[in-house]
């Protein structure tokens, strides 16, 4: 069997590089199956029997993930040779529904996940976008939990990561501003890492968390008899992130007593421990986040202006999850791979649910996300979410209603659904999917007000290949004219 190629481009993930799919499997039915679904869903497929593994591997080809279905023999070999040519290429292993694969150790530890077969575009596609990200974030050193918040493509969250990007290197005093939950301690973590300091400590500190009383002592130490209770000598968190970063999260609360004091260190780089004279140099860089407004407390006497200007020499400030839902996939993947990793279960959510929780307003933002998909797992572990698995607060609030979950639904996303019945007469599947594509296209158009840069991006293709179709269909928007 020759191999087959469909040059159609990866909607999927805009930013990766043109790299096709790579699927093996010994059964030639099965083969053309999973690539015609593949295909289907415009994922640009190589397919071949892994008979035919020696001329993929001479294609001089690079592949985006390799896709392993049966193999018969030799499937520790089979795995061998790929890691040798690919090493950096996610491998999913594909079974079929309800059976049980028991794998080598050797080829277990190359496998990045396992998937059953048949399965949902969703699915499959939520899948590959969590391997190429654990990849790419292996590639570059970072931890899943490091960049947790920051995941996304949304214009907000990328503005995000380019001022993370200027300013890390920097000495520079960031202030970071948001909401409860959007991910300001993340910012801070990244700001130290990617920072000249990041062999040094990075040392948080929640100033709202701390009784008035004894912030001055947590700052800056004590000597021992400073105060009732001071029974030994205490180091405070500058001391402890010298050569490094101090986090003062919820800066907002801290006492405008303890402001003064803030104000002088940030100054002058030293300080005293309490019940000391003695003048300790510091060499710390002060990040600092709140979530108030820090202007309005200033006018509200609550907040020195004078410390506020010291602070906010590079202000960044955090989106809230509202305006950024279009991240809300790739977020919840990265979640989903933090739960996986960490050995705490799995859970898998479908199309429809995803565009409930894109929805909902998110008061709680990142972390409340965090936190519902970690109930999730546990609630349905190892399952598929639907629209009427979400709580009913995520459902009236995104305008659901419980019982119908009237909301698109997406009726392969369970094994269990049989879908709709076809018509005696029969039923023109090409025509109804091209009409069905053409209106969806042009609902795209109608919200980015006619900008097909804007509509490709939402639709999630390239801009050229939204312009064929637009033309295919004979429709038109503002800036077709020029491309």
């Amino acid at each position: 069997m020759q191999i087959c190629t469909a040059f159609i481009s990866l909607h999927y993930s805009q930013s990766m590089e043109n790299q096709p799919v790579l699927l093996l499997e010994k059964d030639e039915e099965r083969l053309k199956q999973i690539q015609g679904a593949l295909e289907f869903s415009e994922i640009d497929t190589v397919a071949a029997p892994p008979s035919e593994i020696d001329m993929v591997v001479g294609s001089g080809k690079d592949f985006r993930v390799i896709l392993l279905g049966e193999v018969a023999e030799g499937l520790a070999q089979t795995v061998r040779k790929l890691r040798e040519a690919f090493p950096q290429t996610p491998m999913l292993f594909l079974t079929r529904r309800n059976q049980k694969v028991e794998l080598p150790s050797m080829v277990e530890a190359e496998i990045s996940a396992t998937l059953e077969w048949p399965t949902t575009y969703s699915v499959l596609n939520e899948l590959i976008q969590r391997v190429l990200n654990e990849r790419k974030q292996q590639r570059e050193g970072r931890s899943l939990e490091l960049f947790r918040s920051l995941t996304g493509e949304s214009p907000a969250i990328q503005r995000t990561r380019t001022l993370i990007q200027q300013v890390a290197k920097t000495e520079v005093t960031v202030l970071i501003l948001g909401e409860s939950g959007t991910g300001k301690e993340v910012v801070a973590r990244n700001l130290h890492y990617h920072s000249s300091r990041r062999n040094k400590p990075f040392v948080p500190l929640n100033c709202g968390a701390i009784p008035a009383e004894l912030l001055e002592s947590e700052l800056f130490g004590h000597e021992k008899g400073a105060f009732t209770g001071a029974l030994s000598a205490r180091q405070g968190r500058f001391e402890m992130a010298e050569g490094g970063t101090l986090f003062l999260d919820e800066i907002g609360d801290m006492p405008m007593a303890m402001q003064v004091k803030l104000l002088r260190v940030l100054q002058e780089r030293s300080f005293e421990r309490v019940g000391s004279n003695k003048t300790i140099h510091c060499d710390v860089r002060v990040i600092a986040a709140t979530h108030r407004d820090l202007e309005e407390e200033i006018k509200a006497n609550r907040f020195r202006e004078d410390l506020y200007y010291r602070l906010n020499v590079f202000p960044i400030e955090m989106p809230a999850l509202r305006e950024r839902s279009m991240d809300i996939p790739a977020l919840v993947a990265d979640l989903i791979a933090r739960i996986e990793n960490e050995k705490r279960g799995s859970v898998r959510l479908t199309a429809a649910a995803l565009e409930v929780l894109k929805r909902y307003d998110w008061p709680g933002n990142v972390r409340e996300l965090a936190n519902l998909i970690e109930r999730l797992a546990v609630l349905y572990p190892y399952g598929v979410v639907d629209v009427q698995d979400l709580p009913e607060k995520i459902l009236h609030r995104a305008g659901i209603d419980h019982e119908s979950g009237s909301v698109g639904k997406d009726s392969l996303s369970r094994p269990d659904n049989p879908g709709p019945t076809l018509p005696d007469e029969g039923f023109d599947l090409k025509e109804h999917l091209s009409s069905l594509e053409k209106d969806l296209i042009q609902r795209a158009l109608d919200e980015s007000n006619g900008v097909v840069a804007h509509a490709a991006k939402r639709l999630k293709m390239r801009r050229t290949t939204l312009v064929e179709k637009l033309r295919k269909y004979g429709l038109r928007g503002d800036d077709v004219a020029n491309s």
